[in-house]
């Protein structure tokens, strides 16, 4: 994956997480990870794997369609 499609991927992931009233903390708290890997994501610095996509989508109620920019929310 090139480093502007995880850029917007992160963007989609940081806009989902504030309309869903979430904070980093909290949600890498749920993802089992540190609050700072779960940034990494959102800066578009780091890949998500299948599940994590999934339990992402399913959380913030996303499609993975919308998260990978193939339509709009």
């Amino acid at each position: 994956m090139d480093n502007e499609l995880r850029k917007q991927i992160g963007e989609r992931l940081k806009e989902s997480r504030k309309a869903a009233g979430y904070t980093q903390a909290g949600i890498a708290e749920i993802m089992n990870m540190t609050q700072q890997q779960y940034s990494r994501f959102e800066n578009g610095l780091f890949e998500l794997n299948y599940e994590q996509i999934i339990k992402l989508c399913k959380l913030y109620d996303i499609s993975a369609d919308y998260l990978f920019g193939l339509k709009a929310f």
